[in-house]
């Protein structure tokens, strides 16, 4: 039998239990568990939770919370696609300019996580075509259904400024500094 039947018998067996990690890849005897269990999440639609979706889990604790399966879609996004995407945004979140190493805003003691995210969801007819694709962190992907047109706010006009290349940061810092510069 294969990890990922062996994880998804563990997990339909024990539904609204915590499961750990340890027992996770005791019975699926590899490991690599944690993709079968974003496979499960991803490919089937199993609600199967981690401490990243629950304040009451620790880290490497999941639970399948319920036998109801959500619209699964399959892996679209190649490893290819999802380079040039990130690249392209900067490895920068698009909504609020983070960026890889930075705090998570919901979370301090992690660092932000990238994703590549549907502008418009497979569910609702979007593809995966880059022009629908961009770079969100796990904050704003997690929060985007109720996401609106971010004010300008020092913290958006900051965002904004980070998603610039080196040379145009540069150029917005020096204009700063002249404005606020001490005249002599």
């Amino acid at each position: 039998m294969a990890a990922r039947d062996k994880i998804r018998e563990l997990f339909l067996a024990n539904v609204g239990k915590i499961l750990t990690t340890k027992r996770i890849r005791k019975v699926a005897a590899i490991s690599e568990y944690a993709r079968r269990i974003r496979e499960l999440r991803d490919e089937e639609g199993f609600q199967i939770k981690s401490h990243l979706d629950r304040s009451d889990l620790k880290p490497g604790e999941y639970i399948l919370e319920t036998l109801e399966q959500r619209p699964a879609f399959g892996r679209g996004i190649s490893p290819q696609l999802r380079n040039e995407i990130l690249e392209r945004n900067g490895y920068t979140c698009q909504l609020c300019g983070a960026g890889p190493g930075d705090i998570d805003p919901y979370n301090p003691t992690r660092k932000v996580r990238l994703h590549v995210d549907h502008i418009e969801p497979l569910s609702q007819g979007g593809t995966e075509d880059k022009t629908n694709l961009r770079v969100l962190c796990s904050a704003c992907n997690q929060g985007k259904s109720n996401v609106t047109p971010p004010s300008d706010t020092a913290l958006n006009i900051l965002a904004r400024i980070r998603k610039l290349s080196r040379a145009e940061q540069l150029e917005v810092y020096k204009s700063l500094k002249r404005k606020f510069e001490p005249e002599e």
